[in-house]
């Protein structure tokens, strides 16, 4: 195979290819770091490549390889993580001026595992400033651009790994989701992403958000991912919220195309309340009927518990961003101004509002469950627009706001709050040419449903092959 096709391999393949002494880790990390360093920083999907690391484990990986020792199931293939997660010895800056420097003592359990698991890091993927907002823009790191259309947001707080992703930067990309993050920029930049159950993945330090920012990979192909996802996933005596239940075998058990094949599907175009706009609207609308094509029993449906998200996470986001009020003396005129104008509404609510909003998120939640005693998945649009020029926090056409990026978001969150697994998958191009993405939310703890849904999907409409002319 040629250099860029090399790139864009999947991981299920790459590391066959590495098992049976086709491929060397090698060749893998070194082809695609030429094309990284050869793309960056037009697109400035990284914060942090580590290229040097990569080689050296690149060069341990072969010798393993000629050695005959037992292999991970990601042995020699390349790996992205995003600068939320912590690295040991490798700068976690958060797209803040004020974390700059900052170099953990210790890995989150998703890079031990996937390190475990043979795959060679090639360095941190860029965020939005502590991933609070929708949008592929940092103080520390600048704009990150969507590999589609230079200049146009790549979308959210794992958009360094939703862009490198599209690009060719290797095939397996960890994000984090706490309102959307790993499907906005799925949808945003073409690729597949799955925000799993919560607990599925193990993450330390635990959050301080009320439990909605989930770990989970993005990647081209819905293989790649449940690989991905098995490695990353399991339980931690230190994080009290993750899963005791060890994961499935999600590579093995994906299917082919079957598990749609009469499941009750709700379709929601709007969830009874969110703006979507036309272009968006009627590509999802195609990409649904293929739900019924696969045999699956689709119902369009307005859920009664749509719209009081609104309010519930207008409250929740400034209340939450909090937790870096005491950042504002010192750093503040460094700060996203969007961050900062939400910091300071934040500051406006007493523990009393905090409570009392608190119960009717539960309520909500509950609601959302009940829901789902009826249905097998949901469908949605992954979110309302296109992507738009990455200096701006909406779209030009949608109202502005000092930080109220959430408006354009509203089919992630509310599943972010239930903890419900939710992927975004391609399916369609607008007539600029950017990727739109359709949401498949499933019940609480089935992550395996909602991947098998995605891949039947994935077989009957394709996606994987397409590539960005870079």
């Amino acid at each position: 195979m040629n250099e860029e096709d090399l790139c864009f391999t999947p991981a299920t393949r790459l590391a066959a290819m590495v098992a049976a002494r086709e491929l060397s880790p090698v060749e893998i990390v070194d082809t695609v770091l030429a094309r990284i360093e050869r793309l960056e920083p037009r697109i400035n999907a990284f914060a942090t490549l580590t290229a040097d690391r990569a080689r050296d484990a690149a060069r341990e990986a072969e010798a393993k390889v000629m050695s005959d020792a037992a292999l991970g199931p990601l042995h020699g293939v390349p790996v992205t993580i995003k600068d939320l997660t912590n690295t040991a010895g490798i700068p976690t800056e958060r797209g803040s001026h004020a974390e700059k420097g900052n170099i953990p003592a210790e890995s989150a359990p998703c890079v031990d595992r996937l390190a475990a698991a043979g795959a060679i890091s090639l360095g941190k993927t860029t965020t939005s400033e502590f991933g609070w907002k929708g949008v592929s823009q940092s103080p520390l790191t600048g704009i990150t651009h969507n590999p589609w259309a230079h200049g146009m947001n790549a979308g959210a707080s794992s958009a360094g790994a939703g862009a490198g992703a599209a690009a060719g930067y290797g095939p397996l990309h960890q994000g984090s989701d706490g309102a959307g993050s790993i499907r906005m920029p799925s949808h945003f930049c073409g690729v597949f992403g799955i925000k799993p159950s919560y607990g599925r993945v193990a993450h330390l330090p635990v959050g301080n958000t009320d439990q909605v920012s989930h770990v989970g990979p993005m990647t081209r192909t819905v293989a790649d991912a449940a690989l991905m996802l098995k490695v990353m996933a399991g339980s931690h005596p230190r994080d009290h919220y993750s899963l005791e239940a060890p994961p499935a075998d999600y590579p093995a058990l994906l299917g082919e195309g079957e598990r749609l094949r009469g499941a009750r599907v709700a379709w929601s175009p709007d969830l009874g309340h969110a703006r979507v706009d036309d272009e968006v609207a009627a590509l999802v609308a195609d990409a649904v009927a293929a739900a019924a094509e696969l045999g699956a029993e689709v119902e369009e449906v307005s859920p009664a518990w749509g719209p009081d998200g609104l309010d519930i996470e207008h409250f929740f986001w400034p209340v939450h961003e909090l937790s870096y009020a005491g950042l504002l003396e010192e750093f503040e005129d460094r700060m996203d101004p969007g961050l900062v104008a939400c910091i300071r509404d934040g500051l406006g609510y007493r523990a009393e509002d905090y409570l009392a909003m608190r119960a009717r998120k539960l309520a909500y939640i509950e609601a959302i469950h009940r829901f789902f005693e009826d249905y097998d998945f949901l469908l949605t649009p992954s979110v309302s627009v296109a992507a738009f020029p990455a200096e701006r926090l909406s779209p030009s056409h949608w109202p502005d706001h000092p930080w109220n990026w959430l408006q354009w978001a509203q089919f992630s969150y509310p599943f972010n709050l239930s903890h419900n697994p939710a992927a975004s998958i391609p399916c369609g191009f607008t007539e600029a040419g950017v990727p739109v993405g359709l949401q498949v939310v499933g019940r609480r703890l089935d992550d395996l449903g909602v991947l098998q849904a995605a891949a039947a999907f994935e077989a009957a409409r394709p996606w994987a092959d397409k590539r960005p002319a870079l």
